[in-house]
């Protein structure tokens, strides 16, 4: 199975757009949107070209293949107007034999990790910077932010062939 994890948006239709040629790169199977779709939040800076009305659209083309869980920006509106679930403050996913457990970050995070069974992955974002390190038998893995990096690059994450990999967007 073949996976495209993101988080973190944000609205930025310009960042977006750089996501969803990777998307169609990449064909995966699944899309996982990590939350933090449309709104930028009351504690970040407008990302760049920031046009939420322009992402519902290019969200919306992958939304058989997607599956999302809520961020601390997601707003009951937002599912009004994406066609896809995007309110579930987590999922699970089974791939190769493996679980993911999916969610933003605000509430499970890697430091205050759900009970999931040893060699599972959590799969979170919300911090806006890449991490993949191991804590107590759990692979904890985000993919950064595709629009508002704090680590310096826009970036998501790839799954295939039992591998993990970093992706850096726009260039």
């Amino acid at each position: 199975m073949k996976l495209v994890i993101a988080s973190d948006i944000h609205g930025s239709a310009r960042w977006c757009r750089e996501l969803m040629d990777l998307v169609e790169r990449e064909n995966p199977d699944k899309l996982i949107l990590l939350g933090d779709l449309l709104y930028h939040g009351p504690r970040n800076d407008l990302p760049e070209e920031y046009a939420p009305k322009q992402v519902i659209p290019m969200l919306s083309a992958w939304a058989e293949k997607i599956i999302a869980v809520r961020g601390n920006c997601e707003a009951e509106v937002d599912q009004m107007v994406l066609p896809f679930p995007c309110m579930a403050d987590f999922s699970q996913l089974m791939v190769d034999g493996k679980t993911l457990y999916l969610t933003h970050g605000h509430h499970a995070c890697p430091e205050k990790l759900p009970p999931l069974p040893a060699g599972s992955i959590f799969l979170s974002g919300h911090t806006h910077v890449k991490r993949d390190e191991m804590i107590g038998g759990i692979r904890c893995l985000n993919p950064g932010s595709v629009s508002i990096p704090k680590d310096g690059s826009h970036s998501c994450l790839i799954y295939g062939d039992g591998e993990f990999s970093f992706r850096i967007l726009g260039g």
